[in-house]
């Protein structure tokens, strides 16, 4: 179990309570980049004349390169620390956004994603390796509250970007408003963050004799990291199957008009968002065992609920369910990660997040694909009340080294 009492530094400044309030900020800047950036993927097909085989292949270019990126985010977090990383990367996204706008042909294209996603590799890693640092300096979760804040930044994103197509503004318009107040509120976040050696404390009291020793990707990996990263695999891969065929089951099993069908990811979205603001009080009060194995467990019978539902408002409440039981799994796994890295001496936060990042973000990529090539063979409720079986049978066993 995750214990924020065990190995916890002291605050390094007086500061660390505003670091504890700036470190959702990263989160809340990147959903709302992303999803500014998915809101215009279609104007970006149109302009650049793509098919959508093409435009499928150039949109794993981000995952790719980000998947790479997190490969070096935790030497250079261990090097400088996370909050000096995350200072310069959360100017860096929005900036690399700003490309987007006039981009002119597919190479120029390719290259602005593949920046794009290096640069979302970097912040992903260095913004749980701080929130692990401010946790352990605080003595108290908060890497739900941040989770909800990447939730809520995608909502607003999503909300900003379609009001921007309705006004007509381009996609420079756009782009320049949301990358301007993005930079300020990076500007101003990044000056409350905590300063390098809170990550580097961390690690020197742990295991002091290993401070000066250079991990690499494959060294370090115990049992309980391992499990642990095919747990948040597997509710990650859950996760992108909600938003890639959560509307298409709808529609093609249960007859859901297409609005109709709209309204599983809706409602999935909605629960996964409510659910994060209140995770870190629910940690606090029950422990992170007894969450996680509640949240499992809701987590199953939403989706037992989707696949034996008769009807289409039956299972938008199971996609619901579903959104509601996921939410917290993946800070729970991620804190675990962090904080278990620290008190076994195996590896600092950041190595061991990059680690576990590489395969479970992993299962956004594969996840929809491998749900499209089954359901083809399966039929798409055979294939989900497959991935109910992998889910229950990964959650029974993974929750148990939260």
């Amino acid at each position: 179990m995750t214990n924020l009492e065990e190995g916890a530094v002291g605050a390094p400044d007086a500061g660390v309570g505003r670091a504890r309030w700036a470190a959702p900020a990263p989160f809340l800047i990147t959903g709302l980049l992303f999803a500014s950036y998915f809101v215009r993927i279609p104007s970006l097909k149109l302009e650049l004349g793509l098919s959508d085989g093409l435009l499928g292949v150039f949109l794993m270019l981000p995952i790719v390169s980000g998947l790479l990126a997190m490969q070096m985010t935790g030497r250079l977090v261990a090097r400088v620390g996370s909050g000096p990383v995350l200072r310069v990367v959360m100017i860096a996204l929005p900036l690399s956004l700003l490309a987007f706008a006039p981009v002119n042909g597919l190479v120029g294209f390719a290259v602005v994603l593949l920046v794009f996603g290096a640069v979302d590799g970097l912040i992903d890693i260095s913004m749980n390796a701080h929130t692990i640092a401010v946790e352990r300096t605080l003595k108290r979760p908060i890497m739900n509250s941040c989770h909800a804040a990447w939730s809520i930044g995608s909502a607003i994103g999503s909300l900003l970007g379609g009001g921007a197509i309705k006004i007509g503004l381009s996609i420079t318009e756009h782009y320049a408003l949301v990358v301007a107040a993005m930079v300020v509120l990076a500007a101003f976040a990044g000056r409350h963050l905590l300063p390098g050696q809170a990550d580097r404390a961390d690690r020197d009291a742990a295991v002091p004799e290993k401070t000066t020793e250079r991990a690499s990707w494959r060294t370090g990996w115990t049992p309980r990291l391992m499990l642990l990263a095919v747990t948040g695999t597997v509710v990650l891969v859950c996760s992108g199957v909600a938003g890639s065929w959560s509307g298409v089951y709808l529609h093609d099993e249960l007859d859901a008009t297409l609005a109709t069908a709209s309204l599983g990811y809706i409602a999935f979205c909605v629960c996964e968002a409510g659910a994060r603001l209140v995770g870190d009080r629910l940690h606090e009060r029950y422990g992170a065992q007894l969450l996680a194995r509640c949240a499992g467990g809701i987590a199953v019978a939403g989706l037992a609920v989707v696949v034996l539902s008769p009807s289409a408002a039956m299972a938008i409440g199971g996609f619901a369910l579903f959104g509601l039981g996921l939410s917290v799994l993946v800070p729970l796994v991620l804190s675990a990660v962090g904080h278990g890295a620290a008190e076994s001496g195996s590896a600092d936060a950041a190595a061991a997040l990059a680690k576990v990042g590489t395969i479970t973000y992993s299962g956004l990529l594969v996840g929809p694909m491998l749900v499209g090539w089954f359901a083809e063979g399966f039929g798409l409720t055979g294939t989900l009340t497959g991935l109910l079986v992998v889910m229950a049978v990964a959650l029974g066993v993974g929750l148990r080294s939260v």
